[in-house]
């Protein structure tokens, strides 16, 4: 084990030189979610229950890949990686059977991304409880230890999952999502949750089912922390510490009445049943319910339709044999009935609702549940477990908490809890508008938490008109959220990890034409507002190595990745090139090109590995008409990297190819504390920008690392406030560069120039 590269002081990330450390990084990488043997993305039904025999080993890619995703990514000007993982991938092939193939591949590409010098921690990912569920994360296993079948859960809308929907082509734009306020998934949250509180009877293996499922998670992480602990060259060099578990949901917990949509329930789309409702086709039973959609102006009633399983349940049958896994069910825990219905919520004999506030109150203490409440009691349970299982291996590692999503964090200001030296604040934010409807509108937008949060007399007054008011909502949200943290936290980071937008805006339309104009506004209005809100760092949405034009990340119909097969790489500097150069000037590592000229040409040249070549694999030609550079533009960009002082504000205005920093600086710095900036040689060139700075000298260089060469400005400053401004190339973005050669359109800033950017 190495020394810290990375420290916390006053809630801020220090260097070993006491430099304040922005986490400017990306999710990777999104191909955790599914199997690589066989490979099976959400669109491909074979073999799908066959969940015991899978393999994750080569994810999240192959180690042979490994340099050339790192490179692109460090080009890129990341420093940090948010590292994807799952528990199925761990865990796969029943309880306790841990994959040491898949965990020693994981080991080796954490040793590659330790030569690019990349801060890393680690991510235990899900949504919506497992693949089988219609998301990712938890292996197959653990629904059958819930009592539940996943193989009839199309019938029954248990779960709505891409692999068994009859038209897969046709699977509706986030309705997964939804899968969150269905039976398979709100069952397997309130038990892993508070399984001892709402379901006694349920005892496997002698406990709980609560403690069954905690145990074997936590079990499971921490043999792969203890595995990573026993690579003796990993923990605080490259792998700086742990998040909690991904987007983590109360499920059925704190459900007033679970005969109606609570009016919290903001996502509405397809068949949206009430929990009832849920559980009463999970029973087989046919049941009317409401339809949604979600419009411009939020979720809209479409209508109704019959949910008819035709006598199909959901939970596994009375002669389903146990020992499969080699467990042992209680006698009280009947199979073949709804574990509910065991636990007297309802009576399956007249189909009457008994106790519609069940889940209502604490059973514990009578406490009525909400949010905040679930956060306080089970979740930070949950929390205080992994933290301790963590540091039992890795001692000193970071612990990136992150609470249920959009919600407040949990209330341990002052507390033991609060109080830890080593404590990080992770909530995600998405733009839901443009989330749902695929589609950027410059309009207008809502203020989500200002509404979550009561701040509003009507909804109506949260509307935001404008795209200058829509990003200045956006960063006033992420502003919220972050003091939220320090507020009830303490005085902690905060690092937002995960934001991002959908590619596939406007049915595809930037695959058809190569405009990529409304995905550049999008992902530069995100990007202003982490960099305006002050956060001590994000992790952006994300990078899939496998994205197409037409199955977007592979998995749910998704279409996040800053990555496609179909699109091309931004190039390094925006200036017409010589035909000798093409555009390569660095060297190789182990055979692979790693720089933003990446072609199909090029890496089949350099790439024997199918899986990351670059040409099209889309069946539908008018999807890979006009590649284009899938609006890099927008999250290429220049960021402070190391901060001699304290940053007041940092920003980079798009529009204008401007860059401002803003710093306080306690003393003069040394010579080899310098403040250092990443410089993306697209936007600012080295012989065509300008900077200006309020004191001290600076210089612009490209540093070489591992064979990537990276721009950098150095600034050595005095102290007090001082201010740094770059103005860079402006230039048409989401046209070829051949056509911009043609047109005349690269330009210098300081030639006013900003017409020619269609980006505002």
């Amino acid at each position: 084990m190495t020394s810290f590269r990375l420290i916390i002081e006053d809630g801020k990330f220090r260097d070993t030189k006491g430099r304040q450390v922005i986490l400017r990084g990306i999710n990777v990488a999104g191909d955790c979610k599914y199997p690589s043997k066989p490979h099976t993305p959400s669109h491909v039904p074979d073999n799908f229950f066959d969940g015991d025999n899978v393999k994750f080993s080569g994810r999240p890619f192959p180690k042979e890949e490994a340099h050339l995703h790192f490179s692109r990514l460090k080009r890129c000007g990341y420093n940090t990686i948010r590292y994807l993982f799952t528990w199925e991938a761990i865990e796969a092939a029943g309880p306790g059977k841990y994959d040491e193939e898949w965990i020693q591949h994981t080991i080796e590409v954490l040793r590659i991304a330790k030569d690019y010098g990349f801060y890393i921690f680690m991510d235990p990912h899900q949504d919506v409880w497992s693949r089988f569920s219609g998301g990712s994360g938890a292996p197959m296993w653990t629904l059958y230890a819930a009592g539940l079948n996943p193989q009839s859960f199309a019938a029954t809308e248990a779960a709505i999952v891409h692999n068994t929907y009859p038209e897969p082509d046709n699977f509706p734009k986030m309705i997964w999502s939804t899968n969150y306020y269905r039976l398979a998934t709100a069952t397997m949250f309130t038990l892993f949750f508070a399984g001892r509180d709402f379901a006694p009877k349920c005892i496997i293996d002698g406990v709980n089912i609560q403690d069954y499922l905690q145990d074997h998670f936590l079990r499971a992480v921490g043999h792969l922390a203890k595995r990573i602990h026993e690579a003796e060259d990993l923990e605080n060099d490259v792998v700086i510490g742990w998040e909690t578990l991904n987007e983590p949901n109360k499920g059925m917990i704190g459900y007033q009445d679970i005969s109606v949509i609570p009016k919290e329930q903001a996502l509405k789309k397809g068949t949206c049943p009430t929990i009832w409702q849920t559980i009463l086709t999970g029973s087989g039973r046919a049941v009317e319910v409401e339809t949604w959609d979600m419009g411009g102006l939020g979720p809209y009633k479409v209508g109704k339709t019959l949910v008819d399983p035709h006598g199909e349940v959901a939970w596994l049958p009375a002669g389903y044999d146990d020992s499969r896994y080699g467990w042992k069910r209680d006698p009280g825990w009947k199979l073949g009935e709804c574990l509910w219905a065991q636990h007297g919520v309802w009576d399956p004999e007249s189909d009457t609702l008994l106790k519609k506030d069940y889940f209502s109150k604490d059973p514990k203490n009578g406490q009525t549940i909400d949010y905040p409440y679930f956060t306080n009691t089970w979740f930070m349970d949950l929390y205080r477990k992994y933290r301790d299982v963590v540091r039992s291996y890795h001692k000193d590692a970071i612990i990136f908490l992150q609470g249920p999503t959009m919600e407040l964090p949990p209330l341990i200001k002052g507390t033991p809890d609060g109080d830890d030296p080593r404590l990080v604040y992770a909530p995600h934010w998405y733009d839901g508008i443009t989330l749902m409807t695929k589609k950027w509108n410059r309009s207008w937008n809502v203020d989500v938490i200002g509404v979550l949060r009561g701040r509003y007399w009507h909804p109506a007054f949260a509307i935001k008109l404008g795209e200058t008011a829509i990003r200045n909502c956006f960063r006033d949200q992420h502003a919220a959220m972050r003091q939220e943290g320090l507020d009830r936290m303490g005085n902690h980071p905060c690092v937002m990890t995960e934001f991002g937008i959908p590619y596939d805006m406007d049915d595809k339309y930037a695959y058809k034409t190569g405009d990529y104009s409304s995905q550049s506004a999008a992902m530069d209005a995100n990007h202003f507002a982490v960099e305006g809100a002050g956060l001590e760092g994000y992790t952006l949405w994300v990078y899939h190595t496998h994205n197409d034009h037409e199955r977007g990340d592979q998995w749910n119909g998704e279409d996040l990745s800053i990555y496609s097969v179909d699109d091309k790489l931004l190039p390094l500097d925006p200036r017409p090139r010589s035909p000798e150069a093409n555009g390569t000037i660095l060297s190789t590592k182990k055979g692979l090109d790693d720089d933003a000229s990446v072609t199909p040409s090029n890496l089949k040249r350099s790439i024997t590995n199918p899986s990351i070549s670059s040409e099209s694999t889309s069946r539908q030609p008018e999807l890979t008409a006009a590649a284009g550079y899938r609006a890099a533009e927008a999250y290429v960009r220049p960021a402070p990297i190391v901060v001699a002082g304290d940053i007041i504000r940092y920003g980079f205005d798009l529009s204008q190819c401007l860059f401002t920093l803003t710093i306080k600086a306690p003393k003069v710095a040394d010579l080899d504390s310098p403040t250092i900036v990443f410089l993306p040689e697209y936007h600012f060139p080295k012989d065509s920008c300008s900077v200006e700075v309020t004191s001290g000298k600076w210089e612009i260089s490209s540093d070489e690392e591992e064979t990537v060469l990276i721009q950098r400005l150095r600034w050595w400053h005095g102290e007090g406030e001082q201010t740094l401004r770059i103005s860079g190339v402006v230039r048409k973005h989401n046209i070829s560069g051949e056509e911009a050669d043609e047109a005349g359109y690269y330009e210098q800033c300081n030639q006013g120039a900003w017409s020619s950017c269609n980006i505002m």
